[in-house]
């Protein structure tokens, strides 16, 4: 499968605009605000400006593995979870910097590590691209979740 089939360069299109749409939206609706500046955060807190740059990037990733997936089989099980995991990466945010909720955003992002596992583990034999695709994505969620559980910890 090439990205060059005009077959593929639709989902593409839809599914990357669709992740970086509901990235960007809940960066507007919950900004990092006064609140997460005031937190106290562990020593492997990266700055502020390494957040944007990172979600971009894994979020057109995450994009191109769901329409490899949905054009393999767009009623799959692996497309559904897709879909649900963009719903809680949302969530997390809303979560997080919406409701102020650390403990609760912790349960939020191990519940979203186990869809992107999911996802990894459905597409790993018939979409693997779309699998390899999501590998980042599971790092740095690790990471997000590591950091997440730091920081309820530390206040």
């Amino acid at each position: 499968m090439t990205l060059a089939r005009p077959a593929l360069i639709r989902p593409v299109i839809v599914f990357v605009t669709l992740a970086l749409g509901v990235g960007f939206a809940m960066s507007f609706l919950f900004p990092v605000g006064e609140w997460y500046g005031e937190l106290n955060k562990p020593f492997f807190n990266p700055p502020n400006w390494v957040f944007g740059p990172v979600w971009t990037v894994l979020y057109i990733m995450i994009g191109f593995a769901g329409a490899l997936a949905w054009r393999r089989n767009p009623k799959s099980g692996a497309v559904r979870v897709w879909f649900a995991q963009l719903i809680l990466n949302g969530a997390w945010t809303a979560v997080f910097f919406g409701a102020k909720q650390i403990e609760l955003a912790l349960a939020v992002i191990m519940i979203l590590l186990l869809l992107i596992l999911s996802f990894t583990g459905e597409t790993r034999k018939e979409v693997p691209l779309a699998s390899w695709l999501f590998v980042p994505y599971l790092l740095w969620v690790s990471f997000a979740a590591m950091l997440n559980a730091a920081i309820s910890s530390l206040n």
